[in-house]
């Protein structure tokens, strides 16, 4: 909690600063206000009409005029009987006296009444002189002090952009995080050091200097981290490593140094660096040798990390979905010498998580949250949290009052495939489409080792122009050949079905022969899934960046043939299966396809209640 003495002995300095800066803009203001009001001619009289200085005179020589008075070069006539005014002007050095001489008129036939601007036209010398100095000092000092700014912002460059959320303020705790008892387990060790330091020395142990925590986007890397310093009540500095970054060589390195003592002087501490491969990346691949920027940012947090004294209680965590980009100096023990990894979500830590997000929305009693959980097998913690707030949004724009299962439906499938696009199909592209996702469903329904269809649509979502839905019953940690091989055969069971039906092909399938020929070249290259035995031929970084696609050179001309014909035939051997599987059940082919044009999408129970329940 602030000290509110301390800002109340703060106000004085304020107040005198913002004084001196009003003052300034205060003084000039009125400088220019009474150099215009001045030029202006000072307090004007009521004036009449604007006519010639000759029709004054005439006037003057009828004696219609009683009085004249002069300003300056101005001349206001005052008309006898009326209260009728006529202004005009003379030349600069002329006399009114000569102007009426010269006209035949005598002076002294109307009173003339002369205004002394001595005053003013002093005055008008004065600030004509005083004004423009003034004007300078103040743009001179506006400059100075944007100058002086600008400076403070160039040597800031090197300050941490780390933000700190201080002791007692709101953090997040264990209980906030749903699932993840293993790593919460290994990260209580760290609460408990914090908390208790002297325990561990008394018995000799060290705490680890690092905790890297490892995990797929959205698994709430940053979450248990900011869980880690709630539960110990320790400033929490937190920073994302692009950060460090900038366009002046050293910025990084020194940004390093300002964070890792201002964490000291905070000590016991928490260092949380989110996304850490952008400035951990493996040194030595870098076209620009080894001094490029992020390479000395590196290299002063390898230096930061070991500099630790043991009474230096800071821990510092890092956050990376790429392990495998990061420098091995970085992650040795010593350094990072704990990994924490946070996979998916398996089905009880997808209950938690859901339970959590279900809070302050109202639900309809039909909801299973279990059945739910078994849904969205392959969800992240993140993808949950949005498909409950999708869910929330469609539920509202329909002015219903709680949130039912046809909502979480359309929001699981809005979160994986994306939202509907609602566009104009010609028939033949709508046939097309039904007979190409009957053949998927037909072909998966038919292989025992494929999940069961969970919903068929010919709606587009995203860039497909329609989908078939397995989703896993279970969560599985491995996948069997037989398993892979009947997944290729599904895929191609779309294309199968159009070439069948209507004895050509579409390029409607370029998403499924992309995702048929991926699994079969894993299968070839990294599983030993082949005739070619039980070889793993692994990918290695070529100048920092790892080959995309094939192999890339790392294998020689004759293996790299052997595993695209290997590729070729696992899809060859699946395509036919998948011909004639469809040629073997047409009928129910026809039959599902003439339903989805009539309904459009056809749930798993409708779609068994055509074909039949699925064997096992």
């Amino acid at each position: 909690m602030a000290n509110p003495k301390k800002k109340l002995n703060d106000w004085p300095g304020k107040l005198t600063s913002l004084a001196k800066s009003l003052g300034i803009y205060l003084l000039i203001g009125i400088a220019a206000l009474i150099f215009f009001y001045s030029i202006s001619g000072g307090t004007k009289l009521e004036e009449g009409s604007n006519v010639p200085i000759s029709q004054i005179v005439s006037d003057v020589k009828d004696q219609k005029i009683d009085k004249i008075q002069l300003e300056g070069n101005k001349i206001t006539a005052l008309y006898k009987n009326s209260d009728q005014k006529a202004t005009s002007r003379k030349e600069e050095g002329e006399s009114i006296y000569q102007i009426l001489q010269a006209a035949g008129v005598d002076p002294k036939s109307v009173s003339i009444e002369v205004k002394d601007l001595s005053i003013q036209q002093a005055w008008i010398s004065i600030l004509g002189a005083v004004l423009p100095v003034l004007l300078m000092v103040g743009l001179f000092f506006l400059l100075f002090r944007q100058a002086r700014d600008a400076g403070q912002g160039i040597f800031s460059f090197a300050q941490s952009r780390a933000k700190l959320f201080a002791k007692g303020s709101p953090q997040a705790k264990f209980a906030d995080v749903a699932g993840y008892e293993e790593s919460k387990k290994e990260l209580m060790e760290v609460v408990d050091f914090l908390k208790s330091p002297q325990k561990y020395k008394d018995i000799g142990a060290r705490i680890p200097k690092g905790v890297l925590l490892v995990g797929p986007p959205g698994t709430g890397k940053t979450l248990l981290s900011r869980a880690v310093a709630g539960e110990a009540g320790v400033p929490f500095f937190s920073i994302a490593g692009s950060e460090f970054m900038e366009m002046l060589v050293g910025v990084g390195a020194a940004r390093v140094r300002d964070m890792f003592a201002q964490a000291k002087k905070s000590s016991p501490a928490i260092i949380f660096i989110d996304e850490i491969e952008s400035i951990g990346r493996m040194r030595g691949f870098g076209i620009s040798g080894g001094h490029d920027e992020r390479e000395q940012t590196l290299n002063q947090i390898l230096v930061e990390m070991d500099g630790f004294s043991p009474n230096d209680y800071v821990i510092v965590i890092g956050a990376t979905n790429r392990p495998d980009l990061l420098d091995p100096a970085l992650i040795r023990p010593g350094r990072f010498d704990r990994r924490v990894m946070l996979g998916l979500p398996d089905l009880q830590e997808r209950v938690a998580i859901i339970k959590i997000h279900m809070r302050g929305k109202p639900f309809t009693e039909e909801v299973d949250v279990e059945r739910l959980a078994r849904r969205t097998v392959g969800f992240s913690g993140a993808d949950l949290a949005n498909m409950l707030n999708e869910a929330a949004i469609l539920a509202a724009r329909e002015g219903k009052k709680a949130i039912d299962n046809k909502d979480l439906e359309e929001a699981a499938t809005k979160e994986k495939l994306g939202p509907q696009r609602k566009r104009m199909q010609s028939e033949t592209d709508k046939k097309l489409a039904a007979y190409h996702e009957a053949g998927h469903a037909i072909v998966g329904h038919l292989l025992p080792a494929v999940d069961p269809v969970h919903r068929i649509s010919i709606v587009a979502r995203g860039m497909s122009g329609g989908h078939t839905m397995f989703p896993p019953t279970e969560d599985r940690s491995n996948e069997t050949k037989s398993r892979l091989l009947q997944q290729i055969t599904t895929a191609l069971g779309g294309q199968a079905a159009e070439e069948f039906t209507f004895k050509d092909i579409s390029t409607g399938a370029g998403s499924d022969l992309e995702v048929a020929t991926n699994i079969a070249r894993e299968m070839v290259t990294e599983y030993g899934m082949s005739t070619l035995g039980p070889m793993n031929i692994k990918r290695r970084p070529m100048f920092g960046m790892w080959p995309t696609g094939d192999e890339g050179g790392n294998v020689s001309q004759e293996l790299q043939a052997k595993i695209d014909t290997e590729v070729k035939k696992i899809i060859d051997t699946a395509y036919k299966q998948a011909v004639d599987l469809i040629r073997k059940n047409k009928s129910k082919m026809d039959k599902v396809a003439k339903e989805l044009l009539v309904k459009e999408t056809l749930d798993g129970d409708e779609f068994e209640s055509i074909v039949g329940k699925k064997k096992t």
